[in-house]
């Protein structure tokens, strides 16, 4: 019989205030073979206690965290050792300097919160098997779009944490790139988001169904309002998922280019 291959978990510690992402990302790595969450810190005077006692394959770190932010974690991490774990940052916020600085402090990679969790599993893979990791952020107008796409989605009331927020926010990237999709929603649009984010067309449709649901039922009916107009142009009050994909991928194209 042939032995059994043995391979080793890549070890992560995540530091991040937000409790409730913490958790998604435990629950998420908790059902992965080879990435293991070893710890969390919620601030980073607690994180810099934990590598100091056990460091991990990869961290994942937030940008903004009680008592010592990130990028003050990063700067201590320099200047105390001259090995530490390869990092990945996370922030919800795109701003280029702060991107520019994390880069100079040796981030392997640059998370634009929300992100797809798969992606970030991808990430880590990578970062843990490189041997000379190279600094890797998303182009300009990536960053721009999807930053203005998570900050429409803030003010009208979605939920991160539910699967239609990853479901819409992939739908109007890939709307604003081709709006042709908008031509054929359930034949192309739902396959390639379901493609991209690991599963069926049925299932995007109902999950951007139930974000939208959630937005005009517990969301900031002003900001709907103010965002889509009078709620009474659309079908029982509320958009269809290819009208609000439409409405906001056109408002967020008008304003990126009013932005360039």
């Amino acid at each position: 019989m042939a032995a059994t291959q043995d391979y080793k978990p890549i070890n992560v510690l995540l530091a991040d205030d937000n409790h409730q992402l913490c958790n998604m990302l435990a629950e998420y790595m908790s059902g992965l073979d080879d990435i293991n969450l070893m710890g969390i810190a919620h601030n980073g005077s607690d994180l810099l206690e934990m590598l100091s006692t056990e460091p991990p394959d990869v961290l994942l770190l937030d940008l903004i965290m009680p008592h010592l932010d990130g990028i003050a974690v990063m700067e201590r991490l320099s200047s105390l050792q001259d090995r530490w774990p390869p990092i990945i940052a996370m922030t919800a916020f795109g701003q280029e300097s702060v991107s520019r600085r994390v880069a100079q402090l040796g981030a392997v990679y640059f998370l634009l919160k929300p992100f797809d969790l798969n992606v970030m599993a991808d990430r880590i893979r990578e970062v843990a098997g490189s041997k000379a990791p190279v600094v890797r952020q998303p182009a300009p107008h990536e960053n721009n779009a999807i930053y203005a796409i998570t900050s429409l989605f803030q003010e009208i009331g979605i939920p991160p944490h539910i699967r239609g927020y990853t479901y819409l926010r992939t739908g109007i990237s890939l709307v604003m790139q081709r709006p042709d999709y908008l031509g054929a929603v359930t034949k192309e649009l739902y396959p390639a988001i379901g493609e991209r984010c690991d599963t069926t067309a049925p299932r995007v449709e109902r999950a951007i169904r139930h974000a939208i649901e959630v937005a005009w039922t517990r969301g900031n009916l002003e900001a709907i309002r103010r965002v889509f107009g009078p709620a009474h142009s659309f079908h029982r009050g509320k958009p269809t998922n290819s009208e609000f994909i439409a409405l906001v991928a056109d408002k967020l194209r008008l304003g990126l280019r009013r932005g360039a």
